[in-house]
């Protein structure tokens, strides 16, 4: 389990583009498949994106689906979530996770199946 640590978020209205960060320590961060997820209020947590190692694949949740796009730079050690058009159902705390040579649907899977988790960053978007 490699400790993450998400940052980014914050208040925006409707429409507004935020990017979040999520940084690596330990490891071989190159090895990870990385993945983003968020959770609202009372409801359970979601897949939002993930990209392979090496950035073999991308994979988007259908909500996000061109809005939202993830990046990484492995020389940072960081995973980034582009979000653009952002509406009041993306309020939510955005949680990043890493785990070494996965799919990226095996990725999409730990919202379900459960992983290692940062402590999240809040996004709230006002209409």
């Amino acid at each position: 389990q490699v400790p993450l640590v998400e940052s980014g978020g914050g208040l925006v209205q409707a429409g507004d583009s935020l990017r979040l960060s999520c940084a690596a320590s330990g490891g071989d961060f190159s090895s990870y498949t990385m993945g983003w997820f968020r959770q609202a209020t009372g409801k359970e947590r979601e897949f939002v994106a993930a990209v392979t190692w090496r950035a073999i694949t991308w994979l988007y949740a259908d909500s996000v689906k061109g809005r939202f796009t993830i990046s990484r730079d492995d020389a940072k050690n960081t995973v980034y979530l582009q979000m653009t058009s952002l509406k009041p159902e993306d309020t939510a705390v955005y949680y990043c996770a890493a785990k070494t040579f996965i799919t990226a649907q095996a990725m999409a899977d730990m919202a379900t199946t459960g992983g290692s988790w940062g402590q999240g960053t809040q996004v709230t978007v006002s209409s």
